[in-house]
């Protein structure tokens, strides 16, 4: 079997000229050729923000491109045709598409409602700050601009547990609606971390739950999509999405890819999750992006001998998505974490060669960021070709020093020539004795990102003294 590359299809900064979609399709080739896979979609539907909108604040998610609303018909990325035909042409090139699901907030309500409320610290959900008041809360949510096609409901503040915006004294604040709770399990980051942002969908109510759990229902039927992005998973119930995912894959009649973001370092609340939804989904391996980002600004002093502990895919590999940056992570935004330029390809031969989990390139990565001036990284095209091509087989590890530490993959029958080494230092140049694969004894390697450097000849027992330049990474093929 061909190893999975997930790519995510997008960042922040992308053009807001409804031409994205088309983009995608007149790449779908290349990525195909790259050893692309598998590619998660921006949300589709109408934001917010119109033309202007990201995605993540949700409006009207069954306008995916095809109503007059928040400005535009079109989304930042294009139309509804245009989606469509983008999806079928990745497809065509063997390319998995996953579509962006944002089931926590929306965003951009049509009118507001006086609700009665009460005010939380906004660093500790579970302590009330005020007594019973009433707010001005944008809860009404008609979609003028659709008409009522696709589906009649109208969300009001029932469907809702809390906002953040009083228009009536034109004042933030953390405002849980009364009568209602916080969900009771979600991440415990400020006492409770249900609410995120936006009017807080409220799935302890019947009507909330039924609402988009037949939309997820019509989005299938409508959009052949292979699996979901499911985004902000910590912020809801944690046996909402379990319930949802069981519907949605009753109703497609096949199991399918599905992947959440819960973001937080801690190795143990991603854990926790995964049982509770009792392997439903995948999860990004976070931990593993905060080990990275550790290693990459402690000048030299961090144990890369640890990177396997503070991972993910060490302990749960079938369920972890492995990656680099987001567009969460990229400058400027608020999770803004992003990886230095030196450590990108050492990160990324980690990710995409290792045995476990699924990796995700960023789009960031992969195309550059111009609205911060960042050029792709460094020979992460020549990377996945090599995932594609080369890194099967079982995995030898050699994590036994602070500063050097290496790979390899012995490939396997099913794809001639595959096998790989893979050698990196966050310090000094270092070497390090590694073994391949016996049957290729004799066989020569050379260094895929560096041909100045000289090949090196397996010995008896398949193995040999690979070498890395300070601060870099070597990956080496059969030559």
């Amino acid at each position: 079997m061909d190893n999975l590359t997930m790519l995510q299809g997008f960042e922040w900064y992308l053009p807001e000229d409804g031409m994205h979609w088309n983009r995608l399709a007149q790449a779908a080739p290349q990525l195909q050729e790259s050893g692309i896979n598998m590619i998660w979609l921006p949300p589709a539907y109408k934001g917010a923000a119109g033309r202007c909108s990201v995605g993540y604040d949700v409006y009207d998610t069954y306008d995916l491109g095809e109503f007059d609303q928040k400005g535009s018909v079109a989304t930042k990325y294009g139309t509804k045709e245009e989606y469509l035909a983008a999806v079928h042409t990745l497809q065509q090139h063997g390319i998995q598409v996953l579509a962006d699901v944002v089931l926590n907030h929306m965003m951009g309500a049509d009118a507001t409602e006086r609700v009665a409320v009460i005010e939380d610290a906004a660093n500790n959900r579970e302590q009330a700050i005020s007594g019973e008041q009433q707010i001005m809360a944008w809860t009404r949510f008609d979609f003028p601009g659709r008409g009522g096609k696709y589906s009649d409901f109208h969300w009001n503040a029932s469907h809702f547990s809390g906002t953040d915006w009083d228009d009536g004294a034109k004042r933030n604040g953390i405002f849980c609606f009364k009568g209602k709770t916080w969900n009771r399990e979600t991440d415990t980051e400020n006492g409770n971390y249900d609410y995120l942002m936006g009017a807080d969908l409220d799935t302890d109510n019947p009507e909330t739950v039924k609402a988009v759990t037949d939309w997820g229902k019509w989005y299938l039927d409508a959009v052949p999509v292979d699996g979901f992005r499911l985004d902000a998973v910590k912020h809801i119930s944690f046996d909402f999405y379990r319930n949802w995912l069981q519907e949605m894959r009753a109703h497609r009649g096949s199991d399918f890819f599905a992947v959440g973001e819960y973001w937080s370092p801690d190795l143990g609340r991603l854990l926790h999750y995964l049982e509770r939804v009792e392997g439903s989904m995948s999860l990004f391996d976070v931990p593993l992006h905060f080990a990275f980002t550790k290693a990459a600004n402690s000048n030299g002093m961090y144990d890369l001998g640890r990177l396997r502990q503070e991972s993910l895919a060490e302990r749960m590999p079938d369920n972890a998505v492995t990656f680099v940056d987001n567009h969460d992570t990229q400058p400027g935004q608020a999770l803004s974490s992003f990886i230095p330029v030196w450590f990108k390809p050492l990160a990324y031969a980690y990710i995409l060669l290792q045995e476990k989990g699924i990796p995700c390139v960023f789009y960031g990565d992969y195309y550059g960021i111009p609205h911060d001036g960042i050029a792709p990284v460094a020979g992460l095209r020549v990377l996945c070709q090599v995932r594609a091509r080369y890194a099967y087989g079982p995995e030898h590890a050699y994590f036994d020093d602070c500063d050097v530490v290496g790979f390899t993959r012995a490939g396997d029958e099913e794809h001639p020539q595959s096998g790989v080494a893979v050698l990196m230092t966050d310090h000094d140049a270092g070497s390090k004795y590694m073994q391949v694969n016996a049957a290729y004894a004799g066989r020569l390697m050379r260094n895929v990102l560096d041909d100045t450097m000289a090949p090196v000849t397996l010995d008896e027992q398949g193995g040999a003294l690979f070498s890395a330049a300070g601060g870099a990474v070597s990956v080496w093929v059969l030559a």
